[in-house]
């Protein structure tokens, strides 16, 4: 599906501020094929936090289902605002407006109250322009920008200043403390850069102003993102007049889109709202939810302890799901090392992941578990997903938990 190849330069041009809890970048469109929305009550809806399961790991609660693609609207990749002299909605947006009204179950002159207050954002359309360049990806170039002793050291005093919530949520959802803390880490550097684009403005502007006409899918995502902060407002969950996250429509510690907001985030210190910009309870509940609803398994490490030999190009796999036995890559010259007891990987599919540096004709070549792809799910990348797996095992070794299972 998606490669590190196909993604470096959009991931060099969102950086910091893009939302990564999504299948949120501006190429996922995986999540809008669902039918149901929120819960009417706080009691009902996907935030709660739910109780543990015998096996003492969660979720055992189904995620909200992704609610259907809003049909009407459309983008121009122009500079124009949404509302016409009159300060009515332009025919396109009003028919969005209808639309998200009816499929969402949110009074129209809401919907269109919010619309006529969006602003159309020059910089983040002028951010998410294509490149007129093509980025040659380069692997240890990526990983040194996330790897590196400005986050080292702040995750350290993070990790220290949070250590019993962490291991609290560690113990209930089986996601690693050192794997939520370097998400935290790699997508805000601990909420230090959360981003100060008004969230409406932005979606708006990506939804019904895109850059790119080439690429229709993207304005449809934003668009399908926009009616969740739609609603999210109408529930009660956010502000959609101030809440603030970065050009893409990320929120918070975490950057959270609106879809994965909805769909996943937790209330994790019990006070009846998310707050993933102020709660570093509710940021990092979301996050292992999240991860567990995307395939995280507990007690496995990111990375299989194997050797492999060169070359493995012929077992690459190509996707955001392993696709692999261990029967096949051991038949393939795939070992185990000798300083391993836990065999538990092998039980599970695997994938091939390779980690290209071009400028350096490089290929670095290791085997993802299960949980490596529930990280692509994070953000559609193989770089991304091996810099939270180095960073994460960096922090667990200087903080005093060599045991992690975030270990290759």
């Amino acid at each position: 599906m998606f490669r590190p190849t196909q993604l470096l330069g959009l991931v060099l041009a969102i950086s910091l501020l893009t939302g990564c809890a999504t299948r949120t970048q501006a190429d996922s469109e995986a999540d809008q094929d669902a039918t149901t929305t929120l819960a009417d009550t706080k009691d009902q809806s996907c935030c709660d936090k739910p109780e543990p399961t015998r096996s003492g790991y969660l979720p055992d609660k189904p995620a909200q289902p992704a609610a259907p693609s809003i049909k009407a609207g459309q983008s121009q990749a122009t500079a124009s605002g949404f509302v016409q002299e009159d300060g009515s909605l332009k025919p396109d947006i009003q028919a969005y407006a209808d639309e998200v009204s009816r499929t969402r179950n949110i009074p129209q002159p809401l919907v269109e109250q919010l619309l006529q207050s969006a602003v159309y954002n020059k910089q983040a359309a002028k951010l998410m322009s294509p490149s007129k360049t093509r980025v040659r990806p380069s692997w240890v170039t990526y990983r040194k920008r996330f790897v590196e002793p400005i986050r080292l050291k702040a995750g350290k005093q993070f990790w220290q200043e949070h250590a019993e919530l962490l291991e609290q949520v560690q113990q209930e959802y089986g996601v690693p403390a050192a794997i939520i803390v370097s998400i935290i880490g790699v997508e805000t550097i601990f909420g230090r850069y959360t981003g100060d684009f008004r969230t409406l403005d932005a979606l708006a502007t990506l939804g019904f102003r895109h850059p790119d006409p080439a690429r229709p899918k993207r304005s449809q995502m934003f668009r399908d993102q926009l009616a969740d902060l739609i609603e999210l407002h109408h529930r009660g969950w956010l502000d959609a007049h101030t809440v603030t996250g970065s050009y893409a429509g990320a929120i918070g510690l975490p950057q959270f889109m609106p879809g994965s907001l909805r769909r996943f985030a937790i209330d994790g210190d019990g006070d009846g709202k998310i707050d993933l910009e102020g709660s570093v309870e509710d940021a990092a509940y979301s996050v292992a939810n999240y991860l567990r609803h995307h395939g995280w398994e507990p007690d496995l490490p990111v990375f299989a302890p194997v050797s492999i030999p060169d070359p493995a190009k012929q077992l690459e796999t190509k996707g955001l799901e392993p696709n692999l036995s261990w029967r096949k890559l051991h038949e393939h010259g795939v070992k185990t090392r000798t300083d391993q007891h836990n065999e538990r990987w092998q039980a599970h599919r695997l994938g091939m992941v390779d980690l290209v540096d071009e400028p350096r004709d490089t290929v670095e070549y290791r085997v993802g578990t299960p949980n490596f792809f529930a990280i692509t799910h994070y953000n559609h990348s193989y770089f991304y997903a091996a810099s939270v797996a180095d960073l994460a095992q960096q922090l667990a070794r200087q903080t005093g938990q060599p045991n992690m299972p975030v270990d290759r």
